[in-house]
């Protein structure tokens, strides 16, 4: 009951936690360029940094889920992941 608690805790508290921060940042971005403030090339610039970590550590999570057997939380996190390896 311990390992779960610090899996949770360790390891997929602050990965999600980063994924939402990392969608936070994306989406000021966007808001900047909706003002004007930044041109269409540095927004995707600022953007395209953070796709590829994102999807990563989306994979890396769906993969913890799966391996830790963690059944709902991975058919949740599976459809996303799907999609991500589409793109």
């Amino acid at each position: 009951m311990g390992w779960i608690l610090l899996f949770w805790l360790l390891v997929c508290f602050p990965l999600n936690i980063a994924l939402l921060a990392s969608t936070f940042y994306q989406v000021l971005v966007l808001t900047d360029l909706e003002a004007d403030y930044v041109n269409p090339y540095e927004a995707s610039s600022r953007i395209n940094y953070f796709i590829v970590p994102e999807f990563i550590g989306q994979g890396v999570l769906c993969a913890l889920f799966l391996f830790t057997g963690h059944w709902f939380m991975f058919l949740l996190t599976v459809p996303l992941t799907c999609y991500h390896v589409m793109l």
